[in-house]
Formats: C-alpha cells, structure tokens, sequence
C-alpha cells in the first residue's frame, strides 16, 4: 500500500477510556475478528502529536524517526527503546518514504502506518487502542472523518484496585515491563489522583453525548453479557459478528496471574475490589469524588467507615505525589501544558 493511496476517511476503529477499564480486553475481541487488527497503544495524540502540529508539514528525516518510533512500538513492545531496532526497520520505511508523492505530516504518518499495519497482517480495518485517547476523541473525529469510536467504561472502584496493583503485572505474566517502569506505576498510585482521572474521563465524552460515531460500553457488562454486548459493539462498527471474537487470553490482570492458554470472557473479575485490595478509606475517597458519575452509569454506592487518620494523609501527601508522577510522566507528554489541561480541567 503506498502511502499516498491512506485517505482520511477511510474506516478506522479507536478503543478508548479511563486506563485499567477493559481497553485491552476490547482490543483483543476487535483483533479477533477477520477483518480487523488491532495496534497497541501508540499515543500518538499525547506523546508523538499536539493539536499545535496539526497537518503542518515536517522533514523526510522526521518522518523516518517518527515511522521508527511507532514500528517499534507495534512490533517489539511498547518499552523498547527505538535506538536498539531502527536499522530493523529502515529498508522497510525508506520504500515506504519513496512512495509518498504529496508533503509529510505527523497525522499523515500516522494514519498511513496504522492501515498499512492492518494490511501487512492481512485485514483491512486498523483497530488503535490507547485508553488516553479519550481526551482526543475531538481530534479523532475531525482527522478521521469515519471513524468508530468505543468508550471503555468501569467501576471506579474496579479501576482503583487495578491502578493500584498495576505494577505488580511484571510478576503476572507481563515480563517486559522494566523496573524502571513498575516504580513508576507505584509513584502515579493515589486514590485521588484516580478518582479525579477518572471522573476526567468521563466528564471528556460527556461534551460527545449523542455522537453517532462514539459508543459507550460499560465493562461490566462485556462480562455479564459478553456475546449480546459484543453483537452491539459488530452492529456500531458495521462489521459481522464472529463468535471467535470472544475467545480472549485471560492476561493483563493486576491481581492474577496470566494464563494464555485459557479463552474466553471471565465473568468473575467484576467486583473484586469489593474483598480485596482497597481500604475503607480508599473506596470512600473514590465514591464520595465520583458520585456524580457513578450514578448516571450505574454504579450504587456501599456503606464503609474512612479512618479518620487515613483519610486525612491521602490528602495531606496529595499535592507531593502528584508532583512527583508529573516528573517522572514529563517524558511520556509531548505538550505538557496540553495534557494537564485536558486532564485537569473541572467537569
């Protein structure tokens, strides 16, 4: 596929939602079926584009970094530096270069590299999941005019429990996240900060609602109903459904170990955070700052008694952990003032 044959409009899936919400899961059902394929977590929009770039035009030599940057993402893994496989890539991105017959841009390699993904693996639809893309669903919908969105939504409570055990999956069956990395999953862990990051998550589709190109669906019922959930999820798409969509690894749990070898929707992992893993005072934290949204999706409230001491040191320690994940996220932001901004913005 040349690059100048990638046109704006042609069909693209994109998975978004707060993190630890079932994104991944969703992905692995949409690379199930025969004509999609799934491309894992670019962050192209926040750490490899910002609204002031735009379409604007950039160098041949940018364009071939940029190429390496998301090959390498794709192909070996998210934390791989791109210094150790570019030249693994580089016959492959100069023939892709030498077809390009119209200016370069960061939104035009993009778009190119996710379809010619798709078609190399033999499908003809990109499915992109980046569960912060849910701040960009504006731009989404203007530079991919049909474009299908589907918006993960969980319990806060079931999110809570998951960021918080997050850095526990290198010992789950997810080997390659580095040390580095896990101590930083540590470092982002408050019950306030996701508690404000997921009412920001919510609160970003709201100004969407009534969107025909944006679908709303709640993790748990993926798992309470998977196969009619999932029927509606092909219907949206306007793709067949294929009962093959639903035989998933069980993978990418915080508090399991993986087991790839095992398919299929595990109903159980609903409410766990109900008898492991979170405080009195962690669970009334995340409901009394997300009420407004847990109700309007759903999600009832439980009785718990916060200890008085606990509760005030999550608040006191508050404004030192969130500048402490600021510097070590500043890397991953190629706009911070854009980022926190859509982040931090009250909803």
């Amino acid at each position: 596929m040349k690059a100048s044959e990638t046109k704006a409009d042609w069909p693209t899936f994109f998975i978004v939602g707060n993190s630890r919400s079932g994104t991944t899961m969703m992905m692995r059902i949409a690379n199930n079926h025969s004509e999609v394929h799934s491309i894992n977590e670019p962050h192209f929009f926040e750490k490899l584009w910002s609204p002031d770039d735009g379409e604007k035009s950039i160098s041949r030599k940018e364009a071939f970094q940029l190429y390496a940057k998301l090959f390498t993402g794709q192909r070996a893994g998210f934390f791989e530096p791109v210094e150790k496989h570019v030249e693994s890539y580089r016959s492959e991105t100069e023939s892709i270069l030498g077809s390009y017959d119209q200016p370069l841009s960061r939104l035009g390699v993009y778009r190119h590299f996710i379809h010619y993904e798709a078609r190399k693996n033999g499908k003809s639809i990109p499915c992109e999941k980046t569960p912060q893309n849910v701040f960009y669903i504006s731009e989404i919908l203007e530079h991919f005019p049909n474009a299908r969105i589907i918006n993960m939504v969980r319990d806060p409570r079931g999110v809570m429990l998951s960021q918080k055990r997050k850095w526990k999956r290198k010992f789950l069956g997810a080997d390659f996240i580095t040390r580095r990395e896990m101590w930083r999953l540590r470092i982002n862990y408050h019950p306030i900060t996701i508690s404000k990051l997921w009412n920001a998550a919510i609160g970003a589709v709201q100004a969407f609602e009534g969107e025909a190109r944006l679908m709303n669906v709640r993790f748990e019922d993926l798992l309470a109903e998977p196969e009619e959930t999932v029927k509606a999820i092909c219907n949206f798409l306007g793709i067949a459904y294929e009962a093959e969509m639903l035989l998933v690894p069980h993978a990418g749990s915080s508090s399991e170990a993986d087991r790839k070898d095992s398919l299929g929707i595990k109903k159980t992992r609903a409410k766990g955070w109900l008898d492991k893993g979170l405080s009195h005072t962690e669970i009334g934290i995340c409901q009394r700052t997300c009420k407004k949204y847990m109700d309007q999706y759903g999600y009832e409230a439980i009785d718990v008694k916060s200890r008085v001491l606990a509760n005030a040191w999550h608040h006191l320690n508050f404004p030192f952990k969130i500048a402490l994940a600021l510097i070590v996220n500043v890397k991953r932001m190629r706009s911070i003032g854009d980022t926190l901004k859509r982040r931090l913005s009250p909803k």
